[in-house]
């Protein structure tokens, strides 16, 4: 007969330590007397470091996602702040997959996700596509391992077969409610005898495996991010290792995962909180080192709900496809819920991999600004060469299929002038061009906007570009370059005695057909380079259409 069967009562009682462990795995009878001394041992345990904090390459972390979706910010963030311990400490950085919600996992979903790690700049020492000393890296091919561990924990009596049903298991949580009890397991199969467990196994009915909680004692760990952090065992119940249908449970999976790969430090978010309890529970059983616990605050929109898709873009995916730089997004996820103690706002990646520290990370949510996304992108797009910005400009616009070519002396004309607004994402090039290129003088003059300047006898400064163009004036002011058109400017406006708005303004209508843009005479000396580099089906108005609808439009007023 097997120990655990003889003695589920005692084991009930008894605080899970290594010594009544390891009592229990040498096969060693276990007494009263047995039990007692575990007790007794737990002040002594408790005030012994219950995990070790190595340092140095001995430190290793890791970034466990579901493949069930998109790598949501979150998750990014978990993984950049992973990423960042090891680096700062020289250690090993690990993926591994967590995929045994078979109904929702799919590989698609998981090469999606290293994809834009990679995309990050986040690469791994260990992992599915590396391999490693401790893989598989994909939980869905470690169930044999999970089931050994099952087995050991039954031998040692800290686990049993329960063969509830699911209608005994919902009158329990029934019946609890009545009674305003806590929802917990309290099914006979806790203390059957190994002849009833054999005798049940016999018929061929289902059973899972649970874990046995001891009662009543306290369970503490030393958070990073969130200091003592304990609950009480009574408040969990005996929980599920492995289903029926042989598939482990994530918390089962999580403990024995993080154990056998040498996980030194779990930073996680938050919500993971309530899951450490169980996983505690299990390293403790199994006589395994606890890892050092860090749990991050979640990350939340701007109105302090929960951040999801009606916010707008939540996938690292999206911000790529939208034009953010991988060094911008590193930069702003390392700043929700951390920073160095300084002011600064704007760090390189090699930066963060110095100064980052788990004690600089703040219990507060964190709430993503993409406005402040958008600025820091912006920021990091000014700090590149000239000639790498303008080449990702080009080949933004040549992609986005409104020119043929992203070498001409056009288009870097066009990207060059683009940048100097000030864009804070290079998708942001598109419609600026798009700006640039078209004319919608019509729409503008109907606008209140632009009322005042019709009423302020606009058409007398329509008539000189006109003439202007007609005579050459035009044209030749435009070869000199911004001098040359600034002085014809000038020379318009004192022809009309007109100054500031009253003269820059109606100009800028006249030449571009819009209210606000870049400098005038740069835009239109663009569009002189313009040598068949639109592509078709872009709206495009060269100078001389321009000079032509103005014409009609002043033959009518």
């Amino acid at each position: 007969m097997r120990m655990a069967m003889q003695t589920p009562a005692l084991l009930n009682r008894a605080v899970y330590t290594p010594r009544c462990f390891q009592a229990i795995v040498q096969r060693t009878k276990v007494t009263k007397r047995h039990v007692l001394r575990c007790n007794a041992a737990v002040a002594e345990v408790d005030a012994l470091p219950k995990t070790v904090a190595p340092t140095g390459s001995a430190v290793r972390v890791r970034f466990a996602p579901s493949p069930t979706g998109n790598l949501h910010v979150g998750g990014a963030r978990t993984a950049l702040f992973n990423w960042l311990y090891a680096k700062k400490h020289g250690g090993k950085f690990i993926l591994r997959v967590e995929d045994t919600d078979q109904a929702r996992s799919t590989r698609e979903s998981e090469e999606a996700m290293v994809r834009d790690l990679k995309w990050l700049g986040l690469d791994w020492d260990e992992g599915p596509d590396v391999g490693g000393p401790h893989g598989p890296y994909r939980q869905s091919e470690r169930t044999d391992i999970y089931k050994s561990y099952v087995d050991k924990l039954v031998d040692m009596g800290v686990a049993y077969p329960c063969f509830c049903t699911d209608e005994e298991l919902d009158q329990m949580k029934k019946d609890a409610e009545e009674k305003k009890l806590p929802p917990i397991y309290r099914g006979k199969w806790a203390t059957a005898s190994h002849e009833e467990v054999e005798a049940m196994k016999a018929t061929g009915a289902p059973y899972c495996y649970r874990f046995r909680v001891p009662k009543n004692q306290e369970v503490v760990i030393n958070d990073v991010i969130r200091g003592k952090v304990s609950w009480n065992t009574d408040t969990l119940g005996d929980f599920v290792l492995l289903r029926s249908n042989g598939l482990p449970v994530y918390n089962f999976c999580v403990a024995i995962d993080d154990c056998l790969m040498g996980i030194t430090h779990v930073i996680r978010a938050e919500e993971h909180l309530p899951n450490t309890l169980r996983q505690v529970l299990i390293y403790d059983a199994l006589g395994f080192t606890r890892p050092v616990f860090s749990h991050v605050s979640l990350i939340l929109a701007p109105d302090k709900s929960k951040l999801s898709k009606r916010h707008g873009a939540t996938s690292v995916g999206e911000f790529k496809t939208l034009g953010y730089l991988a060094p911008a997004m590193i930069n702003y996820l390392s700043l929700l819920g951390w920073n160095d103690g300084t002011e600064q706002e704007i760090f390189a990646v090699d930066e963060l991999q110095h100064k980052f520290s788990l004690e600089r990370i703040t219990k507060s949510p964190a709430v993503f600004d993409k406005v402040k996304l958008s600025w820091m992108n912006g920021q990091h797009l000014r700090q590149l060469p000239e000639q790498e910005l303008v080449g990702m400009v080009a080949s933004r616009l040549v992609d986005a299929k409104v020119v043929n070519s992203a070498t001409s002396p056009f288009i870097t004309s066009a990207a060059k002038l683009l940048l100097k607004a000030n864009l804070e994402l290079v998708s942001e090039a598109e419609p600026g061009l798009r700006s640039l290129l078209s004319y919608p003088l019509d729409e503008v003059l109907a606008s209140e906007e632009a009322k005042p300047f019709v009423q302020d006898n606009l058409k007398e400064v329509v008539d000189a570009v006109v003439a202007a163009a007609d005579s050459g004036d035009l044209g030749k002011a435009l070869e000199g370059g911004h001098d040359g058109f600034k002085s014809w400017v000038n020379s318009v406006g004192k022809a009309q005695k007109r100054k500031g708005k009253r003269l820059f303004m109606p100009i800028r209508i006249a030449l571009t057909g819009r209210m606000q843009g870049p400098d005038v005479g740069d835009q239109l000396e663009i569009l002189g380079l313009e040598k068949g580099d639109v592509a078709a089906g872009v709206e495009y108005v060269p100078l001389a259409q321009r000079v032509e609808k103005l014409r009609a439009w002043a033959a009518t007023h």
